[in-house]
């Protein structure tokens, strides 16, 4: 479901080596309003969560993170 929403790049879901019971979601997409925007505020939100919410325990905390540079990388575009 989530793979048809505009926006979206891939998902990869790893379970807790000490905690089995927890898994981390993480899911890839183009650009931040892709997720808060087109995703949450689009009608496939609704559908995923109707499917996966008797799944969650506690409603899943949700964080943003760019991709990381390497250290000692620029983040500025070369020849600039």
């Amino acid at each position: 479901m989530i793979s048809k929403a505009a926006g979206f790049r891939s998902y990869k879901v790893q379970r807790g080596v000490e905690s089995p019971e927890r898994y981390l979601l993480m899911i890839e997409w183009d650009t931040l309003e892709s997720h808060t925007v087109d995703f949450r505020q689009g009608p496939l939100f609704a559908q995923g969560r109707a499917v996966l919410g008797p799944f969650f325990a506690p409603p899943p905390g949700v964080e943003h993170f760019p991709p990381a540079q390497p250290p000692g990388r620029s983040t500025r575009p070369r020849g600039t």
